[in-house]
């Protein structure tokens, strides 16, 4: 048989989604009321061509059919909310817990759609603002050392002679070791190979600086880890962002401003240690969904199908 016929057949006659009662709006937004549930998760996610949606998942659903409340396109606080309004008030306020990013606009669409919520900031994107804290300050001694090794390369070229840099004990050149070390920086010490523990020795006495930026980032994920208690790790955090304070690293300080500005829905994840794990999940599921497809041409039916499955 075609493989275009048999496309066509299905889509237009086989799989009801002429008939699909979303149809009229599906590439704007869809609702499902009936998958509402107490704890939410909310996020973004890119469709096609890097087209954004804004996805409400019920974690009690696992990921799996009944997940799906709603996706709206674009990120547009008021269109969204405009779009979850459409669930009764009574349904909405039985909401006990929404887990977010740091966006405004996520914020202000759950405080307002979901008032009688509480907001949990996802630790996840609290511990990643502060690996590319770390990660700038590493760039930035890289860029410095490339530059360093052209002055060099340029200066044999002036004295006629072949340029040969200068090895550390692993054989990598001072690039190499700043570019190699990418990785080691975001594990803990007790997870590194033994050629990675003695490239962070070496990173780590040519740049101080990179080793204290380094044990802030490990000493945040320690609270996170090991404070089960709310008080508890509103006192650490304030040990930590004085550390931070001491250490004067401008990407650190722009990191603490941010937490200290969503400290309260920071701290709220201490109580239930709550994540957006499930939404990450579910937008892993949506982008191997999207695979399958080699991409989304009709995003009506697309989501028709995303429907079936998850909603």
């Amino acid at each position: 048989m075609n493989g275009k016929n048999l496309e066509h057949q299905y889509v237009f006659h086989l799989s009801h989604f002429q008939t699909w009662e979303q149809k009229p709006h599906a590439k704007d937004w869809i609702l499902f009321p009936e998958n509402l549930g107490s704890h939410l998760s909310i996020d973004e996610t890119a469709l096609s061509q890097g087209e954004l949606y804004t996805l409400v998942t019920n974690k009690a659903a696992k990921g799996k059919k009944g997940a799906l409340v709603a996706m709206v396109k674009g990120t547009d606080s008021e269109r969204v909310i405009d779009v979850l309004r459409k669930i009764p008030e009574s349904k909405r306020n039985k909401v006990k817990e929404v887990t977010l990013d740091m966006a405004a606009s996520m914020e202000r669409i759950v405080r307002r759609s979901f008032p009688k919520a509480q907001l949990v900031t996802d630790r996840f994107h609290v511990q990643q603002l502060v690996h590319e804290a770390v990660q700038e300050m590493r760039i930035a001694h890289r860029w410095e050392a490339i530059d360093q090794e052209n002055k060099e390369i340029e200066l044999s070229r002036e004295c006629g002679r072949a340029f040969v840099p200068d090895r550390l004990e692993n054989g990598d050149t001072k690039k190499q070791l700043l570019a190699r070390s990418r990785h080691l920086l975001f594990k803990a010490e007790d997870s590194w190979t033994p050629s990675q523990a003695h490239r962070a020795e070496l990173l780590f006495h040519r740049y101080p600086d990179l080793e204290k930026a380094y044990r802030l980032s490990r000493s945040l994920a320690r609270i996170y880890q090991s404070s089960k208690i709310k008080g508890v790790a509103f006192t650490k955090l304030a040990h930590w962002y004085n550390d931070v304070e001491l250490a004067g690293f401008k990407s650190f300080n722009t990191v603490s401003r941010t937490i200290q500005n969503h400290y309260e829905t920071i701290l709220n994840f201490f109580e239930n240690r709550s994540t957006n794990a499930s939404a990450e999940s579910f937008n892993a599921k949506i982008k191997a969904f999207r695979a399958q497809f080699r991409g989304v041409a009709n995003v009506e039916f697309f989501l028709f199908r995303l429907s079936n499955i998850y909603a």
